[in-house]
């Protein structure tokens, strides 16, 4: 008699134990990766032919390509505090570089990497929402490994006070202006690299040979910071494999300066043949082979990317981990970059004034993949994204609650295939680099230009579906709808706290 009720105890413990599973499933782990000024056209699924990203290339086979996302602001620390928030920047906190200059001399990067007091951002405050401290509810591992640029090492806005429970890398951005840092930071500690103190403006030693590879041997030195975040990724994965992680991956590469291990960049040395070295005369390390160097440091990523993905394979967590990998704006123009060489932005106007730190389409339209093998189809999507939405987005995917003044619209209806919502429109304001606004309203695009700068408020307007390049401006043709955008901005502009973002023209 017993021995006939054991089988039946063990087929309804097994199927007890199935059933609670199938109700209560392992939430998804979520890597988010964030290139720093990778270009729309930078990546090979995009089109790019001298770069080669493979593994990037690979993950897009798996997964949801997004034709039609933009950052939340042209440059890095607002970007981020978009990204975070679920605010666009019109409401956002930071809205801007803000080195906080009234600390003192905080362009002194040997002094700052003297001293925390003079290193980072203007901080997020302490008790902002974001994304980070969403998912800690959810019971979600949080970790930062990069570049944060949201707060100096002795305020409240650090990582680990701002829903992050580890952080490695870069607190501020302008020590991220060299790859070979004296220092970076884990948690609240500084660690002390082994890389002697190179100021970013180091020239060549006088009289030394541009075309002599020892003339640049102080640029690369013992600890690459690009290298060791991720080993410190890695680790982050592996020890939080039991339990729901969110990763949040905000690299440097390939921000400029032009830096990379030589034995990283032979094989584009030899693919891409003679070039003319850059001289450093923008501000940035000098070095002989400038395009083979930028070219590396893409692939460099990719080549991260692509270990992510095999240890998730290797952990047997690729099936429950959605991987979002993104830019946080558009390329740059500057540090020895052939931006019209890689076509940089394309199919957008290359160059200053229509890149990174502009609100033309090639400064803010950046390039997103989602994989999620098994959950999201491979497929390209046209549905108009933007940074704001990450939070909602992922709000939706644990099951949390996010507050109605959030600007953003969850886009996980688009990624599983159902009905999605639309955004009526996008809005961007910038107060630097002239002062700035945007917005896009399906295929319209208004952008107001030199709004600090000389008070101007007249609007330019461009069909994004007739005129990609935005090169025809064709606000006198259409009246109606150039009142509908004054209003738009009118409504979605907030009078910033931090008077640093302020445009008087706006009423500020």
């Amino acid at each position: 008699m017993t021995r006939s009720i054991l089988p039946l105890f063990f087929l309804i413990l097994i199927f007890s134990c199935e059933t609670a599973e199938e109700q209560n499933p392992k939430k998804p782990n979520v890597i988010l990766i964030l290139a720093d000024d990778l270009g729309y056209g930078e990546v090979g699924y995009q089109g790019q032919k001298k770069i080669k990203t493979p593994n990037i290339d690979a993950l897009s086979a798996t997964g949801m390509i997004f034709t039609n996302h933009y950052s939340g602001a042209p440059v890095c620390a607002p970007a981020r505090s978009v990204l975070l928030t679920g605010l666009h920047m019109g409401h956002t906190y930071i809205r801007g570089n803000d080195a906080m200059k009234e600390r003192g001399d905080v362009w002194d990067y040997a002094k700052a990497s003297a001293d925390p007091n003079l290193e980072g951002q203007r901080n997020l405050p302490l008790d902002t929402e974001t994304m980070s401290k969403m998912l800690q509810r959810a019971g979600y591992k949080t970790g930062i490994v990069g570049k944060w640029g949201l707060g100096a090492p002795l305020t409240d806005g650090i990582p680990n006070n701002l829903g992050f429970d580890y952080f490695y890398g870069y607190n501020c951005q302008r020590q991220a202006h060299n790859l070979y840092p004296t220092h970076l930071w884990e948690n609240r500690e500084k660690i002390p690299l082994d890389n002697d103190l190179v100021v970013p403006t180091t020239k060549l030693d006088q009289g030394a040979d541009p075309n002599d590879p020892a003339s640049y041997a102080k640029y690369e030195q013992n600890e690459y910071a690009p290298d060791l975040m991720h080993e410190k990724a890695m680790n982050f994965i592996v020890e939080n494999k039991d339990e729901p992680f969110f990763l949040y991956y905000a690299s440097p590469l390939p921000h400029v300066p032009l830096q990379i291990p030589g034995t990283d960049r032979e094989g584009y040395i030899s693919e891409l043949g003679a070039e003319d070295p850059y001289d450093g005369k923008q501000g940035y390390f000098p070095n002989q082979f400038p395009n083979a160097t930028y070219a590396a440091m893409i692939t460099k990523l990719d080549q991260q990317i692509g270990e992510i993905r095999a240890k998730l394979i290797e952990l047997g967590l690729e099936e429950n981990t959605m991987i979002i990998v993104t830019s946080d704006n558009g390329p740059t123009y500057t540090g020895g970059v052939d931006f019209d060489y890689f076509e940089s932005s394309a199919p957008f106007t290359n160059g200053y004034g229509r890149t990174k730190g502009f609100l033309y389409e090639g400064g803010i339209r950046v390039p997103m993949l989602v994989s999620w093998p098994g959950k999201i189809k491979q497929s390209t999507s046209d549905h108009i994204s933007v940074f704001y939405d990450i939070f909602p987005t992922l709000a939706e995917l644990v099951g949390m609650p996010i507050s109605e003044e959030m600007d953003g619209k969850s886009f996980l209806p688009e990624l599983m295939g159902k009905e999605q919502e639309k955004h009526e429109y996008l809005y961007w304001e910038f107060p630097e680099t002239g002062g700035q606004q945007a917005v896009r309203m399906g295929n319209w695009k208004a952008v107001r230009q030199n709004i600090v700068k000389e008070n101007n408020l007249n609007i330019e307007l461009y069909d994004l579906s007739a005129d990609i390049l935005e090169q025809n401006n064709i606000a006198a043709q259409h009246p109606d709808l150039i009142k509908k955008f004054e209003e738009i901005m009118a409504k979605e502009h907030e009078v910033p706290v931090v008077s640093t973002f302020r445009m008087a023209a706006l009423g500020d």
